[in-house]
């Protein structure tokens, strides 16, 4: 401390060209000042501490917080995709039903035209045999009388 003094009264005397003694009431103004200084700067550094404290904990809370929402938007998205996946299945379902049902009735139709001539035949050959059996019971009947 009294080194700081004795550079202070020599920074006086160069500047000002005045001599000031050790006893000189500037220089209790230069301690007070010295102290209120130092006072400052302790005060200062205690709210820049409480400060970068406060700075922390808002900025874990806005990191808690961003979490949360990019949670919510992600869950969102996932749902809407899941959705939107269901939708698009179900309309290719559909589009494949509907083709299956198309080539189903292109192939019975093939099968269709032959059946119902075989039906028609099988109804052909029973009235066939129908009337071969009337001519036979005609000829029957013709022969015993």
């Amino acid at each position: 401390m009294s080194g700081k003094i004795e550079e202070l009264i020599t920074e006086i005397a160069v500047k000002h060209g005045i001599a000031v003694g050790r006893d000189d009431p500037i220089l209790i103004l230069q301690t007070i000042n010295n102290r209120l200084m130092q006072d400052s700067r302790k005060a200062q550094q205690e709210m820049l501490d409480q400060f970068k404290s406060e700075l922390e904990v808002m900025s874990s809370r806005w990191g808690i917080d961003a979490m949360g929402k990019a949670e919510r938007i992600l869950n969102a998205s996932l749902a809407a995709s899941k959705d939107a996946m269901g939708q698009v299945m179900l309309k290719e379902a559909k589009a494949t039903a509907a083709d299956l049902r198309t080539e189903v009735n292109a192939a019975l139709t093939y099968v269709t035209i032959p059946i119902r001539d075989a039906g028609r035949i099988s109804l052909l050959n029973v009235m066939a045999s129908c009337i071969t059996l009337l001519a036979a019971a005609v000829a029957l009947w013709v022969t015993l009388h």
